[in-house]
């Protein structure tokens, strides 16, 4: 047998020496580029703060025009709870024309309109109050329906209250939302920002970093060394998962005490869960930059297949019940879908297993099959 056929495995040790100068090598590499540190520390700090102060999906201060046409004491009462309300800026008019040109300029949102023979008809039993909303936006202006109707319904229960005859007799709505009862946008978009953060470092940065070097030619220089594929990838993916948890820190620490999100699943069950996403994400961004060795084009399609999807199509910003079957259908194969899910639940809702083992065996495999395809392709790369 010719010795060339004698082929021995290397050493554990040797491969865990081999593994660990590449490691450090990334690690200084990382330090040095001002690049790495932008987008895997400074670009989260920037994403926190812009979304948790500068995105909210709540609708406050509701400029409205309530239009007075009956002076009685019970329309005048319903009005001043318009008036006092902290979701309207309400103005007070006696005129429905005018209120008509304020909505047209877009001076207001909608118009509350209590009719000159309201005391009369609330008397009967059959008391009307007119809301009409701008409908340009179509999900605030149910918001500020459903808004009007609780002030509505506030009145009518103090009414009940005090023994008068209202409309609705003595039947009240109690409403309450769980997992959520201060009604904020931030419990659920701070939550869902993790995802666009760990997008960010884990696929966008490791694709940028492995086309550069396909550029520079340095992974050609790596190929006749006796450092084998696997060390290579692992290397790559020891460094940029270490600043991945960098900036999971950042934004468990911001939501709990810049934005008050609570935290009623345990610190554990959401460093697993974001550790299996963001080794899904960092499989994604060896995988592209494996295929595609031009940074342009590699950041263009991690945008594309990673970025963007968790975005839009995640439970991020929209609810996917809502979208065609089709869009449900896409939505179930991405990564982003279950990790928002996984999130929304340890965070406002708790340790709910029944959500939590699902969702993550999904990204668990995920990840496993990613990191065999990028494996069989660097192989290909170095025969």
């Amino acid at each position: 047998m010719p010795r060339h056929a004698l082929q021995f495995p290397p050493s554990f040790a040797a491969s865990g020496r081999r593994v660990w100068s590449l490691v450090r090598k990334e690690a200084r590499q990382i330090v040095r580029d001002p690049s790495s540190i932008a987008i895997g520390v400074v670009l989260p700090v920037i994403l926190i703060l812009l979304f948790g102060y500068g995105l909210s999906l709540d609708v406050k201060d509701v400029p409205v025009a309530v239009v007075l046409e009956d002076p009685s004491p019970d329309a005048t009462e319903l009005a001043a709870g318009f008036c006092l309300s902290p979701y309207f800026q309400a103005q007070l008019l006696t005129s429905m024309p005018q209120a008509k040109e304020l909505m047209l300029d877009r001076r207001v949102d909608g118009i509350v309109r209590i009719r000159p023979d309201f005391a009369r008809q609330l008397s009967l039993g059959q008391a009307e109050v007119q809301v009409l909303v701008h409908g340009t936006d179509a999900n605030r202006a149910r918001i500020i329906q459903g808004y009007a109707q609780e002030a509505v319904g506030q009145w009518t229960a103090r009414r009940a209250a005090e023994g008068k005859d209202a409309a609705g007799g003595p039947v009240t709505v109690q409403q309450r939302l769980w997992f959520n009862d201060a009604n904020d946008s931030s419990y659920f978009l701070v939550p869902g920002l993790i995802v666009l953060i760990m997008t960010l470092i884990g696929s966008l940065l490791t694709t940028l970093v492995m086309a550069r070097e396909w550029e520079r030619g340095t992974l050609e220089a790596l190929f006749v060394t006796p450092v084998r594929a696997g060390e290579i990838l692992l290397s790559k993916t020891i460094p940029y998962f270490a600043l991945g948890l960098v900036g999971l820190t950042l934004c468990v620490l911001a939501s709990s005490f810049l934005f008050h999100v609570p935290l009623r699943g345990s610190l554990g069950v959401l460093a697993g869960v974001s550790m299996l996403y963001l080794l899904v994400a960092v499989a994604m961004g060896l995988l592209i930059s494996s295929v595609l060795k031009s940074q342009f084009e590699a950041s263009m399609m991690t945008m594309l297949v990673t970025f963007m999807p968790a975005t839009m199509l995640s439970g991020f910003l929209f609810d996917l019940r809502s979208v065609p079957a089709p869009v449900r259908l896409i939505a179930h194969a991405l990564p982003a879908r279950y990790f928002v899910t996984l999130l929304q639940t340890v965070f406002l809702a708790g340790d709910v297993w029944s959500v939590i083992v699902p969702n993550s065996a999904v990204l668990a495999g995920m990840a496993a099959a990613l990191l065999l395809v990028t494996r069989a392709t660097m192989r290909k790369r170095l025969v």
